[in-house]
């Protein structure tokens, strides 16, 4: 409600259907098919800069998080840390646009709109969780 009310002012949700695309989608990515959602289309308004940090938020694999830093340097932004954050914290479609897989350069679960435990579960669902305990942030 935040971003719909930062974005489009006064806005209210009304009760709805979900288009068909969208609920096979979501149903596929909960079942374990993970690439369903980036099958979606996806439009988004936001910066120019955001739209950049979007794009790249959905070229992330499932199951492999990444840090802001790297994101940022992904982005050609290597000291642009802080603004990745701040575009992923913006991020209007979250789990379609997936900003869940960034986390803290230590491993760490930062911030996330949808909470901390559903970051966590979206990660631990994607098979990050157990892969974090093992390896080194790419």
């Amino acid at each position: 409600m935040r971003l719909l009310k930062r974005y489009h002012g006064d806005a209210s949700l009304i009760a709805g259907t979900v288009p068909p695309d969208i609920d096979a989608a979501l149903g596929a990515y909960l079942a374990g098919r993970f690439p369903a959602l980036g099958e979606l289309a996806c439009a988004t308004g936001g910066t120019p800069f955001q739209q950049g940090v979007w794009a790249a938020l959905r070229n992330i694999p499932p199951g492999t998080p990444l840090s802001y830093g790297v994101l940022a340097a992904r982005l050609g932004h290597p000291t642009a840390t802080r603004a990745v954050g701040l575009a992923n914290g913006a991020n209007p479609v979250a789990i379609v646009i997936p900003c869940h897989r960034v986390i803290g350069a230590d491993g760490s679960m930062t911030g996330y709109g949808g909470g901390l435990p559903r970051k966590r579960w979206l990660l631990d669902h994607e098979g990050a969780i157990r892969d974090l305990m093992s390896t080194k942030l790419r």
